[in-house]
């Protein structure tokens, strides 16, 4: 993969602010603090209506550097200040890969979409100037904040990403008979004691499944379980299924971190972009 081929995919997947650009210092009256007023994200996980209050602001938490490194074709490798420079936090693995867990080659791809994914990692993409929504399972990787409200028979995510959101109906509805194609699926959901399961069907075929640009189809089935395991730090436990992509079952599990004391902020890639032509680390 070229040097312009990647940095172009992860550029129209992380183009948001940083935590660092969050609404800062605000000291929120909920979340446990030690005795230096530092937030405790040790400390036991909030519950809300007997289950695990999933509510705050998360993000993918980063994988080290010295992995992310593997995972870079040679010549290429994360800028400072971030995979682009813009100042974002480092990716997790998955973002970059979701299938990063699997030797080259091995990867379970039916042989047309290992042959499409080869002529897309051969013609490198230049800038697009009209935004898409990441869409998918990708919202919990991009390494940006989203926000979960929880509610009584409802969970919604608030990604800062492209400011779109999530429902996750948890009042016992059941999926749409024929959804009209979304891009971020319909999602209901279940809890089996402190885990939230989450069921997302009915995606539109338009969004990558990571900066690599693994793709899906229409029939992508995602299984999500949620589980916070204290107050600062959640599992989220992601199984894909896609009889037009994979050849089995894809599960990967995802590490979020709590951002205490800050807050989401809108953030829009519009039509007729052009920032992206323009930035200095993508090269065709």
């Amino acid at each position: 993969m070229s040097n312009g081929k990647l940095h172009t995919l992860i550029a129209l997947l992380t183009l948001a602010p940083s935590a660092g650009a969050q609404w800062l210092n605000y000291p929120s009256p909920a979340t446990p603090r030690g005795k230096d007023g530092k937030p405790n994200l040790s400390a036991p996980a909030p519950r809300l209506h007997g289950k695990p209050d999933l509510g705050g602001i998360w993000e993918a938490e980063s994988t080290p550097r010295a992995v992310l490194a593997t995972l870079f074709p040679p010549g290429v490798g994360l800028l400072p200040g971030g995979v682009n420079g813009l100042g974002e936090d480092d990716p997790q693995k998955y973002f970059l890969n979701l299938l990063a867990d699997f030797k080259p080659g091995e990867e379970p791809l039916l042989p047309a979409a290992g042959a499409r994914l080869g002529q897309i990692l051969k013609n490198p993409a230049k800038p697009i100037t009209l935004c898409r929504p990441a869409g998918g399972p990708v919202n919990e990787l991009i390494p940006a904040p989203y926000k979960i409200v929880q509610m009584q028979g409802l969970v919604m995510e608030l990604y800062e990403t492209d400011s779109v959101f999530r429902q996750i109906f948890t009042d016992g509805r059941k999926q749409p008979v024929d959804p009209q194609p979304a891009w971020m699926g319909y999602s209901v959901g279940r809890w089996e004691g402190d885990t939230l399961i989450v069921d997302v069907r009915g995606f539109n075929d338009l969004s990558a499944l990571d900066a690599m640009g693994h793709f899906h189809s229409d029939q992508l089935h995602v299984t999500q379980r949620f589980r916070r395991k204290d107050f600062g730090h959640m599992e989220i436990e992601m199984t894909l299924e896609d009889p037009k992509v994979f050849t089995r079952p894809v599960t990967v599990k995802s590490n979020q971190i709590l951002i205490p004391d800050t807050e989401v902020m809108e953030s829009f890639c519009g039509e007729s972009e052009h920032d992206l032509e323009h930035m200095r680390n993508i090269k065709n």
